[in-house]
């Protein structure tokens, strides 16, 4: 079993041309933590919102990265770019 995580971004005015390279710097680390299986991203210009759209092995492997990147500073880099914190929903994958 899988877990799809959705973490929507309100992002600060005209800041997507700033963040794309501090996502591109970052994704691979994300994609490579224990746990992650995959990361996509997608934005909604006219109404400056991304969406992070993650699948992971548990929701346990997803907080262990949230907590690495709390302590590293990235999450702190990341905050600067957004008008408020992440919504964050977790989804278990269902096979039908």
């Amino acid at each position: 079993m899988s877990i799809r995580v959705t973490l929507n971004c309100q992002l600060k005015a005209d800041q997507f041309t700033e963040l794309r390279p501090f996502l591109e710097r970052n994704l691979q680390n994300v994609r490579g933590f224990a746990g992650n299986r995959k990361v996509s991203i997608l934005f909604d210009a006219k109404n400056n919102e991304m969406l992070l759209d993650e699948e992971w092995a548990s929701i346990e492997s997803h907080q262990a990265y949230l907590d690495f990147i709390a302590g590293n500073g990235v999450l702190t880099e990341l905050s600067t770019f957004l008008e408020t914190p992440p919504d964050i929903k977790y989804f278990e994958c269902v096979d039908i």
